[in-house]
């Protein structure tokens, strides 16, 4: 998807498409993003504007309901623009970059970063989760070793053979004992 301003120079599109990139839609300043989102299928979202800080909201709103790459090609250089589009969730953002030869490279770098990322979020998604049900496993085998006096292991073990006989994963074993008690004060 590329989204433009009025002013911009339509150059970008005649060379994605000279690349072999399938351009689907180019968008001009008051259609509405929401619609395009949610009904064109895109792998690459690249803005192609002159004043990025009127769009921050418009790639933030696209970084959360369809997460994808995000390239920004512009003119304006200053830093504090470059913290917002990046914390708004741009991958990539080219100052003065319509060069035939580096927009390929941009788009390149720009999709591996993304995806580099995109690998980080579900690693640390995954951590924090096990983590939590680390949490919940330990905050049962304490309910366990309070009201039947077991030991540690004694108290892993049952949660685990619980889990086992109900066929379900001892985090949400824990969760039940853990509901259990409380309803149970």
């Amino acid at each position: 998807m590329l989204i433009e301003d009025e002013i911009t120079d339509p150059l970008l599109e005649k060379i994605l498409v000279t690349k072999g990139y399938s351009v689907k839609s180019i968008v001009m300043p008051g259609e509405n993003l929401k619609f395009l989102v949610e009904n064109h299928k895109t792998d690459l979202v690249i803005f192609n504007i002159t004043n990025p800080r009127k769009h921050i909201q418009d790639i933030h709103y696209l970084n959360q309901h369809q997460v994808l790459p995000i390239i920004i090609f512009t003119a304006d250089d200053t830093s504090d623009t470059i913290k917002q589009i990046v914390k708004a969730g741009g991958s990539a953002y080219v100052v003065n970059g319509l060069e035939t030869s580096r927009i390929n490279s941009a788009i390149i770098i720009a999709m591996a970063r993304f995806n580099e990322q995109q690998e980080l979020k579900n690693e640390l998604a995954q951590t924090k989760s096990k983590l939590e049900e680390r949490k919940l496993i330990d905050r049962a085998k304490g309910i366990l070793i309070k009201t039947r006096n077991y030991s540690e292991d004694e108290a892993y073990h049952t949660l685990r053979k619980l889990a086992m006989d109900r066929n379900i994963p001892i985090g949400e074993m824990a969760k039940n004992v853990i509901a259990m008690a409380d309803l149970l004060k």
